[in-house]
């Protein structure tokens, strides 16, 4: 009895002073970007700090379903205003390389519009010219630096998240190591492995990524000296102050690549507990005797935008087909559809994947859904269009998780075999062994990215986890004036040598001749 007194006693002092040493932050969340799928993985985290006791104010561009007294929220705009989140698959039937790589430069130039936009709301404005105290400052960093802007005004630290694979101009605010010979731009259709041709594509994709951000970062600087009304004479000092940047990818699926402290891979972070299906979804998996495939190009592209040469080539294909295919398709007919064809404008895709009868995926390679499929274990067969979808389908392809088929490419044969060969045995054990090595973790993605936006705010914006490479200049950091000095060393060495080998020769060779006379 007094054994258990003794427990009982000990968990109340651990109760106590997990009361005693908690601590409550005010944040401010801001995220100017308009695309719907970037806060899909920033608003489980949000949530999530809430849910810890933390009080947070957002700027976003979407209504969170999130009631509480500790979540103030400010909507940006009209979600509907714009249009950002409509494709059409016709629109991005051409992507060659040298376009993917000029794509930065709209990509930039996006993020100034949305800049503008968050600065040019009334309630933006109000928060700026009051004196609310913010301790820390959690923003997406993507293709703008307004998020900075807030760090600046309110004087806190700044934790960033980048909801794709690190932007190539947002290593050198971390001093992280991007060498373009084996780590891929997001922009271009490259593994890891790559060839001559390849690496030198990579190389120029990267650069280039790198000078077009430089030539838009005056752009951002004034821009922020307008709307907070103070001089911003160093911008570049300003993006290199920022404390942790949290990535929405993970090794096993991503590539490896080397990681400073500042910067912390969370993919899969907006990954929930699956939830019940709707019933006829759920009866037309569970009645489906060889299994399901499911097809989706996500959010931003629309399937009814299918070039009708192609969508009969995938109808075709999938006639010949024992397995049953879901399709979300947003039109209410589809002409030619086969029976084993279920047409449906909106699908929980998540919980359709988590089904144990679902055998494979088509997907255009977008970051969540891949990642979704990745933890289901779910075989991909993966049709990139644009921005980062061509380096998601390489990656899933180079670990085993599907294989790329190029919309370009598909014919009626080319969609049967691709399907055949991922829903073989064997390459669903390599896609379930792929998906071991993506959940095997020592704390999951959620755990990891709350603990690191608590742990800068406990430290002050940890500032001992940023490299000294941070404050290098280029010429330092690249040993150019190493080199420069031991370059030196030996011409002056070779010099000082070719004189005196040349003294020695024309000595010997002159007492030579005088012998001879």
């Amino acid at each position: 009895m007094k054994f258990v007194n003794m427990i009982e006693l000990r968990v109340v002092f651990v109760l106590l002073y997990c009361v005693v040493s908690s601590y409550s932050y005010n944040i401010l969340a801001v995220f100017p970007h308009e695309g719907k799928s970037h806060q899909w993985i920033f608003g489980p985290i949000i949530r999530e700090l809430v849910k810890k006791g933390h009080s947070v104010t957002a700027l976003v561009h979407y209504k969170f379903d999130l009631k509480s007294e500790r979540y103030n929220e400010i909507i940006l705009h009209d979600p509907d205003a714009r249009g950002l989140e409509v494709f059409g698959l016709d629109d991005l039937e051409v992507s060659l390389w040298y376009a993917q790589i000029r794509s930065s430069d709209l990509l930039l130039n996006e993020g100034l519009q949305s800049c503008e936009v968050m600065f040019s709301n009334s309630h933006v404005k109000k928060l700026l010219k009051s004196n609310v105290k913010f301790d820390l400052i959690f923003g997406e960093l993507f293709n703008s630096e307004c998020t900075q802007g807030f760090a600046l005004r309110f004087k806190a630290p700044l934790v960033a998240i980048s909801t794709t694979m690190i932007m190539a101009w947002h290593n050198g605010h971390f001093g992280n190591p991007d060498n373009p010979s084996y780590i891929p731009n997001n922009h271009i259709w490259f593994s890891d492995r790559m060839s001559f041709s390849e690496r030198m594509v990579n190389f120029l994709a990267t650069t280039y990524a790198k000078v077009v951000y430089g030539a838009f970062f005056d752009s951002n600087r004034r821009l922020l000296e307008e709307h907070l009304q103070m001089q911003i004479p160093d911008l570049d000092a300003l993006t290199r102050n920022t404390s942790l940047l949290l990535v929405n990818s993970h090794w096993s699926l991503t590539f490896t690549r080397p990681l400073v402290p500042s910067v912390v891979e969370i993919g899969g972070v907006h990954i929930q507990k699956n939830k019940p299906l709707p019933k006829n979804i759920e009866k037309f998996i569970n009645e489906s005797t060889h299994g399901v495939i499911y097809f989706s190009l996500g959010s931003m592209i629309k399937g009814h935008t299918f070039p009708q040469e192609k969508r009969e080539a995938f109808l075709k294909a999938f006639a010949r087909l024992p397995q049953r295919v879901l399709w979300k398709w947003e039109n209410e007919t589809m002409p030619g559809k086969p029976d084993n064809v279920m047409i449906q404008k909106w699908m929980p895709q998540f919980d359709i994947l988590s089904h144990p009868n679902v055998k494979a995926f088509i997907s255009h390679g977008g970051l969540l859904g891949t990642t979704e499929a990745v933890h289901c274990g779910v075989p991909m067969v993966v049709m990139p269009q644009y921005g980062d979808q061509h380096t998601n389908a390489k990656a899933v392809e180079a670990n085993g998780g599907g294989v790329v088929l190029y919309l370009k490419e598909a014919t009626e044969e080319t969609v049967y075999q691709s399907l055949k060969t991922i829903l073989e045995p064997e390459f669903r054990a390599k896609a379930k062994a792929l998906s071991e090595r993506f959940r095997d973790r020592p704390m999951s993605p959620m755990d990891t990215a709350i603990y690191w936006v608590e742990y800068v705010a406990r430290h002050k914006g940890a500032p001992h986890m940023k490299t000294a490479a941070v404050d290098m200049p280029l010429y330092q950091y690249l040993l150019l004036d190493v080199l420069a000095f031991l370059a030196a060393i030996i011409l002056l060495f070779s010099y000082i040598s070719y004189k005196i080998l040349s003294l020695v020769f024309r000595s010997v060779f002159a007492k030579k001749k005088v012998k001879q006379n």
